[in-house]
């Protein structure tokens, strides 16, 4: 019988996804698999979790909850050096991943899904000693996402961050930051950066409309320093993907940089999670994972 690792959160989102569990359960049972649930949360990290089990005993890995949530289970896979595919079952507050590969938030389709065999390759960022799947930030959007309560998160979803982002508008302070890369040097005051590797984040479906997250290439996007009334239409150009063409937005790709702050110490953040503290490199594990969609990508390489 095949066993199958479920990591999954039974805070994120709404909470209600422990509600499903004995679905999963029956369904991959009906397959003649077996589901190991572990549960995320007290003193014991996934990263301990993960090193204690023998993941080679396992078919695949599942895990249930947001980006941050993917984030831990990632960090954790890279870190113990585990080759195993992933499925994902959105149930956060951020969904931006599964947002980018079509995974509904049906859970009979999340299902589906996870027991197909079915996979696309999916390249990893390294940002200095932490891994992120989606998105490294920096400046005005990591300020706004690391200043709003977590009630307001759990109770108003996305619509937390727009308010709150809202009220601190007028309170952002540019930061002086260097990027270095193989073909150019960015030295600006910046109000927020983006390295991307999927296509949204935050709820921003397309603030990377050009991104391909198993290209071998991260999105940079840079908002330059700019006034409150300058910097709304801006924000709002961001809803469309109209952002990356303004003059106020350096716009590049590449596969690797370097990140430097010229006042000080500046806060950062990987797929929501706490980041680590500038300076630090930035650089690509090609296509290092393998996740369940939809439909296979049939232009992966063997993995």
């Amino acid at each position: 019988m095949k066993k199958v690792l479920l990591f999954y959160n039974p805070k994120a989102g709404n909470a209600v996804f422990t509600m499903h569990l004995d679905l999963v359960i029956s369904s991959f049972a009906k397959k003649d698999m077996l589901v190991v649930p572990v549960r995320i949360g007290g003193s014991l990290t996934v990263e301990k979790m993960m090193s204690d089990l023998d993941i080679s005993g396992y078919h695949k890995i599942i895990v249930a909850g947001g980006d941050g949530t993917i984030n831990r289970i990632v960090n954790a896979m890279i870190k113990n050096d585990v080759y195993v595919p992933l499925a994902i079952y959105p149930a956060g507050t951020a969904n931006d991943l599964a947002s980018y590969f079509h995974i509904p938030n049906v859970i009979e389709e999340m299902i589906a899904i996870s027991l197909s065999e079915n996979y696309t390759t999916m390249d990893v960022g390294v940002a200095g000693k932490k891994c992120f799947v989606n998105v490294l930030a920096i400046g005005m959007l990591v300020d706004i996402s690391q200043k709003t309560d977590p009630n307001i998160k759990s109770t108003m979803g996305l619509a937390g961050y727009y308010l709150k982002g809202l009220s601190e508008l007028p309170k952002v302070k540019a930061s002086h930051l260097r990027i270095t890369t193989d073909e150019r040097v960015v030295d600006e005051k910046t109000s927020a950066v983006l390295i991307m590797n999927g296509r949204s984040a935050g709820g921003f479906k397309h603030l990377a409309p050009e991104s391909a997250i198993n290209d071998g290439l991260f999105d940079v996007i840079i908002f330059k320093e700019m006034l409150v009334p300058v910097m709304a239409p801006v924000l709002l150009s961001a809803l469309t993907g109209q952002h990356i063409s303004d003059n106020h937005v350096i716009y590049f790709k590449t596969s690797k940089l370097k990140i430097e702050s010229m006042e000080g110490e500046i806060l950062t953040d990987v797929d929501g999670e706490r980041g680590t503290k500038l300076p630090f490199e930035v650089s690509m594990l090609r296509e290092r994972l393998l996740v369940n969609t939809l439909e296979a990508d049939m232009k992966q390489r063997e993995w």
